[in-house]
């Protein structure tokens, strides 16, 4: 599979890679565990199905020393052991802020709440800035088409 366009090719695209590059930067200085940051990434990107996104987080959650039982768990979160509480309700903000086109009134008010049990103010920003972020990459990289499977963890930085 080679993709339609090469986003990192274009004049446009670069300077939009510039901050979503900042973006980045910004979520991972914030007190959200790089772990919790990555689960929720590979979940929002499982759930649209990116597999570029999916692979470059798998490969980076490795390297940041996640391990391979949580890693092929995730999709199965709700029915496996291996992630905490505070994991647990950043992955449920993860599942149901990329699905609010199936709930008509958004993201429900008890998972804000749990998530808001484990999370402050910053942090749950941080959550909420990183759940969009996601869905927003996700959709770049499915639009292009970008392949999955090539990445090099740290490769952009």
């Amino acid at each position: 599979m080679e993709a339609r366009i090469n986003l990192f090719g274009s004049t446009v695209a670069t300077k939009v890679m510039k901050h979503v590059a900042a973006v980045d930067k910004v979520l991972r200085g914030t007190t959200v565990s790089t772990t919790t940051q990555e689960l929720v990434k590979i979940r929002v990107s499982q759930i649209n199905g990116c597999g570029f996104c999916t692979d470059m987080h798998t490969k980076e959650a490795t390297l940041a020393g996640e391990t391979p039982v949580r890693l092929h768990l995730i999709a199965v979160w709700r029915e496996a052991t291996v992630f905490t509480e505070a994991e647990r309700a950043a992955l449920e903000l993860a599942e149901q802020g990329t699905r609010v086109a199936d709930a008509a009134g958004g993201v429900p008010d008890e998972v804000w709440e749990t998530a808001a049990k484990h999370y402050d103010e910053d942090e749950l920003a941080a959550l909420v800035c990183l759940i969009s972020f996601m869905n927003s990459v996700n959709r770049m990289n499915l639009i292009a088409q970008n392949p999955a499977g090539d990445y090099q963890p740290g490769q952009f930085g």
